[in-house]
């Protein structure tokens, strides 16, 4: 078996603030927008060099805020080898035409970030019955929603799992659980509870990687428990690039070292057959 691979979870920046002006969520830019920009053309080289064939490139809330502009006009001439995931505020009264519009501008994901380097804590986005309509909305048009959350966030997310069992929740990270004690990895059982939900989907990325051999951790003893749980038609691969500091070969590298030890069909899944189930634009 030939496995190809699919990155979820790459950034893009322009240069051109004018025509893509400047906006991040909450005012505060993210640092790695800023120091370490990656074009949509940039990005597309880096990809050709390590072997990445597709890519769903999520818009970067903390450079421009709601306006998704500069993924959909980039993807618009490789529709069949990108898609878009773009992120809208999904508690605003217009947030269902507002998901329709980007829809229609060939975008096939969501995205919902309530917590990161810009936004320490956890907002409590997921709370507010005001985002039920685009929740649904979203499952309705079959529009995976990624998450980026923290632990305190579990609750709500449950909820809107149970409610809209539709509607495809991805969460970003895989949370990135302490797994420094080990076996059996009593600070990631939050994650592995989740499991229950098959309505819910994870994305491993090299925040994941990075943390392989943290304290008394390795990527059979963790990893392979989150597959057995969750089963890997339900775990995609994304690089985080270049909000991840290094290399776009460094990453693609830790993940096949990571993953190495799982059956072959399982790699397939994780590098390209979850992806192409969750945005069936990337489908050969």
């Amino acid at each position: 078996m030939t496995t190809r691979l699919i990155d979820i979870h790459p950034h893009i920046i322009s240069p051109d603030t004018t025509r893509y002006p400047l906006d991040p969520l909450g005012g505060e830019r993210s640092g790695w927008s800023a120091t370490r920009p990656v074009t949509f053309e940039q990005y597309a080289a880096a990809m050709d060099a390590v072997g990445i064939d597709k890519a769903a490139i999520v818009h970067s809330s903390t450079t421009y805020g709601f306006d998704n502009s500069y993924v959909a006009d980039s993807i618009a001439a490789q529709p069949k080898r990108y898609a878009g995931v773009y992120s809208v505020d999904m508690l605003a009264p217009d947030a269902t035409q507002k998901i329709r519009y980007w829809r229609g501008r060939g975008l096939a994901g969501l995205r919902v970030f309530t917590t990161g380097s810009t936004m320490p804590g956890q907002a409590p986005t997921l709370e507010d019955p005001a985002l039920h309509p685009a929740w649904s909305l979203a499952g309705e048009l079959g529009i995976p929603v990624c998450v980026q959350i923290t632990k305190a966030a579990i609750p709500a997310l449950e909820k809107l799992l149970t409610a809209f069992p539709q509607t495809l929740a991805i969460v970003d990270h895989m949370m990135k659980p302490d797994i420094s004690s080990g076996p059996p990895y009593a600070g990631a059982q939050h994650l592995f509870d989740l499991a229950r939900f098959k309505n819910l989907y994870l994305k491993l990325s090299s925040r994941n990687t990075e943390s392989a051999y943290s304290g008394k951790a390795t990527p059979e003893t963790f990893f392979g428990r989150v597959v057995r749980e969750f089963g890997a038609d339900r775990i995609a691969w994304g690089s985080n690039f270049p909000a991840a500091e290094d290399s776009l070969a460094d990453i693609v590298k830790a993940l096949k070292d990571y993953i190495a030890f799982l059956p072959a069909a399982d790699q397939h899944w994780i590098m390209a057959g979850t992806a192409q189930k969750l945005y069936p634009v990337l489908k050969d």
